[in-house]
């Protein structure tokens, strides 16, 4: 039985007749002559070769020798081929062809780090850049194959490292900065790795961070590690490993700033990305040259509208598939990418807005952790910033809230910027939802799938359902699906292909309401199935954070003999706010009132915070499991792992 779905509101935004001349896919559907949005949809998701094609053409990808073909399905849609027999290196169109564009001067990169320095670079500065590092990796006997490992915050030089890498025929390792020296060891083993790029330590709230001594420990258990190449970021003493440690500034600064570019198969590996899963190793999405960086740039030019020349910034660490995304599209488009290095309410809640007039941001990617967390500072900290570069707001990695969602939008965008929601996933490259600048949006929706994706929500049965909560599903491929997980078929296999006969699951919970907007309710193995009733989490959090004391919340199901499951739910409480029986019994009387008795909560639990990655997803299995006293799984992308201690001390 599908449950009925109750999440949808009123459109808030429509785009304005200019916003939709003057958009990134206005000008594609025109160049094809596509009527409209829905013409768009179905011709690019029934012709995958087509819409492949067409896209490859639009981004001006260059091939040193053509593809005969755009796809080859004859392995099945689980394998196809893209750009078959195409000879390329995605590096040539994200640095080296812009070179001939006002001979290289536009801005690749504008940096400012948490401390006030900043830095710009352009495309010719960042060229010369890549080639010196290019250099200096061959001349550790680097190359064509090589695994290299990406251990740094987010400055230019981990920008400059990752298309070298590329730029030599390597594959890119990305590390979230935050990791211990386990995960390292784990995705850097599974790989092979043969390098690594770290640094001395990070800045974070005013302190130096060390992150060398972690490098060091996970070095020592990699036997097939030879070399680490270390910024000198922080100017902390750290210890160096003579023969295989190099400082970055005197390996790299001695090169020749001119380099060959290593000539790949479009379906080369570029990079391994290791997603968490709820139990066993970490699982390595493999993407390509023609892959990854497509899907990246398709996303943002359609999606965020990024023109070249526009500056987009996304709150994000390279070891989360946005920052190479960040990285790929808007170097793909000839845009400015924005890095800041450092927490982004430091050292005042303005440090966002402030970014944002500073560097005339464009597109600016947050998080709604992120929102939840200024709109107790007030708004005068927004007032008083002049945001009018901002073309568009963007989110990703978590269920909004209809609340913070409400506010950015009225408050902070003053009703006229949207909110481009964007929801997929590392082995998708990007996004399967999204909004985009030329439909309308309603708070916490997407506007409709992203083109090329050929998504859809279904029952248990696979039955397409609309106005009712089900799985998410893809039906075809695209050119930024992963080609697998690194050296486990089966696994991939298993993971998204064994439910339905050719058709992709993605593990999400997602709804289609009345008008035709779309919403991700959360992973489907975090729903709540309380007496037959199918419960999304973000549905019962989003009323608890409507309560002035409330910040965050987290809602889980645990087993119950007669119901099969039963809810508790975890509140953040804002500061200086007393964690009372009268503030519990409110809160389970918005519940109550809301949701009715059958789905009040059996608990409702304070706590200091609730266990997340880097880039502000709630990992609700590791909360559960904590609860109960289960196993928790692969911990290693947690950025406060102390949250999940003080859950298990709750249960």
């Amino acid at each position: 039985m599908t449950e009925q779905f109750n999440f949808g509101g009123e459109i808030v935004w429509r785009p304005s007749p200019e916003h939709i001349a003057h958009a990134n896919l206005t000008t594609f559907m025109r160049a094809y002559g596509i009527r409209d949005f829905d013409e768009l949809m179905q011709k690019s998701t029934s012709d995958v070769e087509w819409f492949t094609d067409a896209v490859l053409k639009t981004l001006g990808i260059q091939f040193y020798t053509p593809y005969t073909k755009a796809v080859d399905l004859s392995e099945g849609i689980q394998f196809p081929k893209w750009c078959v027999d195409g000879r390329m290196n995605i590096v040539h169109n994200c640095v080296e062809k812009w070179q001939e564009v006002n001979n290289g001067k536009n801005k690749a990169i504008i940096f400012e780090g948490e401390e006030g320095i900043s830095q710009v670079l352009t495309y010719e500065g960042l060229n010369k850049e890549v080639n010196k590092v290019a250099n200096a990796l061959r001349s550790l006997g680097l190359g064509k194959g090589d695994a290299i490992g990406l251990f740094m915050p987010m400055t230019p030089e981990i920008v400059i490292a990752l298309l070298a890498i590329a730029k030599i025929g390597g594959i890119i390792l990305p590390l979230f900065s935050g990791y211990g020296a386990g995960a390292i060891v784990s995705r850097m083993v599974d790989a092979d790795a043969k390098a690594l790029f770290a640094s001395d330590g990070a800045f974070r709230r005013g302190k130096a961070v060390e992150m060398k001594s972690i490098a060091d420990e996970a070095a020592g258990q990699i036997p097939t590690l030879k070399h680490m190449i270390v910024l000198k970021r922080t100017g902390q003493t750290i210890k160096m490993n003579e023969g295989r440690d190099h400082w970055w500034h005197e390996l790299v600064h001695r090169q020749s700033d001119e380099a060959d570019t290593e000539i790949t198969n479009a379906e080369d590996p570029l990079m391994v990305i290791y997603t968490s899963g709820t139990t066993g190793k970490p699982k390595g999405a493999l993407h390509t040259h023609c892959g990854f960086p497509v899907k990246a740039a398709q996303d943002m030019a359609f999606g965020t509208d990024v023109h070249r020349g526009d500056v987009i910034y996304w709150m994000t660490d390279m070891g989360w598939m946005m920052g190479p995304w960040l990285v790929f599209g808007s170097l793909l488009l000839g845009a400015t990418m924005f890095l800041y290095d450092g927490a982004p309410d430091f050292p005042a809640p303005n440090r966002l807005w402030e970014l944002a007039e500073k560097h005339r941001i464009n597109q600016m990617g947050v998080s709604p952790t992120l929102i939840r967390s200024l709109i107790p500072y007030g708004d005068e900290h927004f007032q008083k910033h002049d945001l009018s570069s901002v073309k568009c707001f963007a989110s990703t990695g978590e269920p909004w809230n209809p609340d913070p969602w409400i506010w950015l939008f009225e408050k902070v965008g003053d009703g006229k910027i949207p909110i481009i929601n964007y929801s997929g996933g590392t082995e998708i490259s990007g996004g399967i939802v999204m909004g985009n600048p030329i439909l309308p949006l309603k708070p916490c929706a997407f506007s409709a799938p992203c083109p090329g994706m050929a998504a859809d929500v279904v029952d248990e049965s696979g039955n397409s359902v609309r106005n009712a909560v089900g799985e998410l599903v893809i039906k075809a491929p695209w050119i930024g699906m992963t080609r697998g997980f690194w050296k486990d078929r089966q696994r991939y296999l298993d993971t998204y292909w064994s439910r339905w006969e050719n058709i992709w699951v993605h593990g999400d919970f997602a709804a289609i309401d009345d008008d035709g907007l779309w919403y991700i309710l959360g992973r489907s193995d975090d729903t709540i199935k309380i007496a037959g009733k199918r419960l999304g989490p973000a549905e019962v959090e989003s009323i608890l954070v409507r309560h002035e004391s409330i910040v965050e919340a987290a809602a889980i199901g645990v087993p119950h003999e007669v119901k099969g499951s039963e809810l508790i739910l975890f509140a953040v409480t804002a500061p200086g706010v007393e964690r009372s029986d009268v503030l519990r019994r409110e809160l389970q009387e918005m519940v109550v009132a809301e949701m009715g008795k059958p789905l009040a909560p059996k608990a409702i639990l304070f706590v200091s915070d609730l266990p997340k990655t880097r880039n502000a997803k709630v990992m609700r299995r590791m909360i559960r499991a904590a609860y109960l006293g289960l196993e928790l799984g692969d911990t290693s992308s947690l950025v406060n792992p102390a949250a999940v201690e003080e859950i298990r001390g709750a249960g």
